[in-house]
């Protein structure tokens, strides 16, 4: 498990470098204020940010008027600017690829199975994926499930803000299947999906989640 949280740290690492290089390269005369905004993240972290590319020759920091600083990219930042571009698109590629076979394969079992109404529970890109995925396997996806977008949509599909609204809005038409889309905490999101299965009545073997999330199956449900 270190490894993979080494990977992932090392991975929003690289991502907020590349977009600390491509907002200097875009207006050199932005704010640190600006940056952290874009960036979403703390200004103390922009400007520890800021200085480690400078550290490194990415870019160069000149005082201007107002005591304010400018940030310029070197022909190193170009050079570190394209090499991780390319790596994010790589990384992005795959990550499709993956999910979608993953997804093409759970979808394709659902409709063996017969289970053709399925809701989503996580609005993000794997959800995307599942709904662009769903046509080929004759998988009507009711709706998706995510608190913090209700109201909202997802590749065309509405948005509600937990399980039992999604249940409602099926209305006569029953809910086969859940697949969880979560990428936040999709363990948490598979558990508690599973635990609203068993009270509405339906099997908790109908909530399902893609190989890639590698979620956990408990060994035994009980109803709350």
């Amino acid at each position: 498990m270190a490894n993979g949280r080494g990977e992932a740290s090392k991975a929003d690492d690289s991502e907020l470098v590349l977009g600390v290089l491509t907002a200097v390269e875009r207006d050199s005369r932005m704010t640190q204020r600006h940056l952290a905004s874009e960036l979403n993240i703390a200004l103390g972290l922009t400007n520890a940010y800021l200085r480690r590319c400078a550290r490194k020759g990415f870019i160069k920091i000149r005082q201007v008027p107002l005591n304010r600083y400018a940030y310029y990219l070197t022909p190193r930042g170009f050079a570190e600017k394209s090499r991780l571009t390319a790596e994010y698109l790589s990384a992005s590629f795959d990550f499709f690829r993956r999910a979608r076979r993953d997804c093409t394969t759970l979808l394709r079992a659902c409709a063996m199975r017969g289970w053709q109404r399925v809701v989503l529970y996580g609005v993000g890109e794997l959800a995307e994926i599942v709904i662009l995925s769903a046509t080929e396997a004759a998988i009507e996806i009711v709706c998706v499930v995510d608190a913090d977008a209700a109201g909202k949509s997802c590749a065309g599909r509405p948005v509600v803000a937990n399980l039992r609204q999604a249940f409602e809005q099926a209305g006569d038409k029953a809910i086969e299947a859940i697949v969880v889309t979560d990428l936040r905490t999709q363990q948490q999101s598979f558990e508690a999906a599973r635990r609203f299965a068993i009270a509405a009545g339906l099997s908790a073997d109908r909530v399902l989640a893609p190989e890639l999330l590698r979620v956990v199956a408990p060994d035994r449900e009980a109803a709350p």
